[in-house]
């Protein structure tokens, strides 16, 4: 069972009868994307999992009328029976291309004095989501690059009708007077302002530290007829980095998950693909796609350190202990969405979902290969 209409929560309120399908056109449903491809979590003290679903099919809005639930949300789910406790949609009718599906990263901190069960979610779509794991309750929804511009916010009155939704700029909607209109200018880029690069949290400074995209698109959709097998796309897209900004296609933040806001950014050329770590000893590592494993101040984001590895970093930064001795490794290999044209071969800048011509420059920073690279600390 996927949801039950009078436990599963939405935003505090009962689903209700047929909450997913009755937002969809006829049986678009079947058809209609929303998969999960991970990350999962779990709280054994509450016996709850938690995971995203990914965008709706096709990329082209119009073709999917509604709010096409339950794409695009966070789902609390007990692993016994299946039932979901609660959910929540964060892009209802997604016309982006925004999955839902990054990491929920699951910590207990301090609300208004309260010890509370918290998970915290950095979505494609630019905004960090802070939720009550246990009940569902929405308590932080801001964000994460100022330059998103697709939403001006998530409606956060408890009172209003669009409690929880995020309010739609209708200059950056990809739906134009009814015509398939080539949309300029949205913030985040298809590949979100956060990927699949995993963020980290210290406990020590109760910030996360995310690696995200600083990138925007031009956005067209086209109509498309559903083939099993085939690709089911329907959207064109360019991509480029954030004008009017630091003319870079990433940055390295630390987050308040408590307060919904950036402490400090660090500006990067290319955007941020691989995971962070964060340690004990208030250094956080991350690496960038032209190859770099940086090592930085937890609190303040200032580089400590830093090393040329032969290709592009889109692995995570791991650390491990050895006879005493620890350690930090980091697999180098450029490729992912941002680095798939170099990785491929590919020229047209359109390929790669616009991702090759976004990304073009890349060739001049780094070289193909894998490598793993091993640190030893001193003691």
């Amino acid at each position: 069972m996927l949801v039950d209409p009078e436990k599963t929560t939405y935003l505090g309120k009962p689903v209700g009868k047929d909450s997913s399908t009755k937002t969809w056109e006829g049986d678009q449903w079947k058809t209609g994307g929303g998969c999960t491809w991970g990350w999962f979590s779990y709280d054994p003290k509450l016996d709850l999992m938690y995971y995203g679903s990914g965008n709706p099919s096709t990329w082209n809005p119009k073709q999917r009328p509604g709010d096409n639930r339950w794409s695009m949300t966070v789902w609390a789910r007990n692993p016994d029976t299946g039932v979901a406790k609660w959910v929540y949609q964060m892009t209802p009718h997604d016309e982006w291309d925004y999955d839902g599906i990054n990491e929920m990263i699951l910590t207990d901190q301090k609300v208004g004095g309260k010890d509370t069960p918290l998970l915290t979610h950095f979505d494609r779509n630019g905004f960090g989501y802070t939720l009550n794991r246990a009940t569902g309750e929405l308590l932080v929804a801001e964000k994460f690059d100022p330059v998103v511009n697709w939403a001006s916010k998530v409606d956060m009155d408890k009172g209003s009708k669009t409690y929880g939704r995020p309010l739609v700029l209708s200059k950056y909607s990809t739906e134009q007077n009814g015509e398939d209109t080539n949309s300029k200018g949205i913030c985040p880029a298809a590949l979100g302002t956060k990927d699949q690069q995993p963020a980290a949290f210290s406990p020590k400074t109760n910030l996360f530290y995310v690696p995200t995209n600083h990138v925007c698109m031009d956005y067209e959709p086209f109509r498309v007829t559903y083939t099993p097998g085939q690709p089911y796309v329907g959207a064109t897209l360019s991509m480029y980095p954030a004008p009017n900004s630091h003319g870079g296609m990433g940055n390295f933040i630390a987050w308040d998950g408590v307060e919904g806001k950036i402490k400090w950014s660090n500006p990067e050329q290319f955007s941020v693909w691989s995971g962070a770590l964060a340690t004990a000893g208030d250094v956080v590592f991350y690496g960038t796609l032209e190859g770099y494993l940086k090592a930085v101040d937890s609190k303040t984001g200032k580089e400590l350190y830093k090393f040329k590895t032969p290709s592009g970093i889109i692995g995570n930064v791991m650390t491990y202990q050895h006879k005493g001795k620890q350690y930090v490794g980091i697999l180098s290999g450029v490729g992912g969405w941002a680095g798939i044209g170099l990785a491929a071969g590919l020229t047209d800048p359109n390929a790669g979902l616009g991702a090759v011509g976004g990304y073009a420059a890349l060739s001049s920073y780094t070289n193909l290969g894998g490598q793993l690279t091993v640190f030893a600390l001193p003691n």
